[in-house]
């Protein structure tokens, strides 16, 4: 019985695996490492109008060889804001909860009950108290984050080219609103030093002017004292 468990389980796996590229779950993308099916790993894009939007949030899978009799380990990788990392999350669709697991229920099933109570602000084992705004943090620097993490590369190359191009749209808009600071400076400077020109020509011409009605006078008084 034990040398049939590990197959059974390896079976079912596939077979969701299947059921999941024909019918993805909204938000997520989840692959089995190629070394062991046992072992699952996920990203969930923070979905619109939450404060994960913007986010991606690597999170992993670990099948018991008695799977799909007994219930997964979940657990959250990316930092979020909703879950406590690298620690087992207690969800009744975990192995917190093995009294109400269903063997019926598949690895759809699983990462669509992760997501909607991830959305949600209910508490359990393993969730932390934060508020939205600390979410969003999270989910801007959930880019960087992921990118250093060996699986998350490997498994999820698209999701990898994706992050690296939102990253290169910040950069480049951070760099135009840097350099337009110092053109919007000289725009400003450039008449300011222009003016203050013109300002000391007419004040230069005026002296002139004076000085020469000055000297005009006196010469008209010495020629009518003479």
């Amino acid at each position: 019985m034990s040398n049939r468990k590990p197959s059974s389980a390896t079976s079912r796996l596939k077979q969701d695996y299947l059921r999941l590229k024909r019918d993805p779950v909204p938000y997520i993308t989840a692959e089995p490492l190629p070394s062991n099916i046992l072992e699952w790993h996920y990203v969930v894009c923070g979905p619109e109008s939450t404060p994960y939007e913007g986010g991606f949030y690597h999170g992993k899978l670990v099948f018991p060889r008695e799977f799909p009799f007994k219930p997964p380990s979940i657990y959250m990788i990316t930092p979020n804001g909703r879950f406590k990392t690298n620690k087992k999350l207690c969800l009744s669709i975990s192995d917190f909860h093995p009294d109400t697991w269903n063997p019926a229920w598949s690895v759809s099933t699983i990462l669509t009950g992760l997501l909607s109570f991830m959305i949600e602000k209910s508490p359990t084992l393993g969730s932390i108290d934060t508020t939205d705004y600390d979410k969003r943090q999270f989910a801007l620097q959930s880019l960087e984050f992921n990118l250093k993490d060996k699986h998350f590369c490997e498994l999820f190359p698209e999701t990898v080219i994706t992050i690296e191009s939102e990253l290169a749209k910040r950069k480049n808009s951070m760099q135009g609103s840097s350099q337009e600071g110092p053109s919007t400076l000289r725009s400003v400077a450039e008449p300011s030093s222009i003016q203050s020109c013109i300002t000391n020509l007419i004040v230069i011409i005026g002296f002139a002017a004076f000085a020469f009605t000055v000297k005009y006078v006196m010469k008209t008084t010495a020629s009518e004292t003479e």
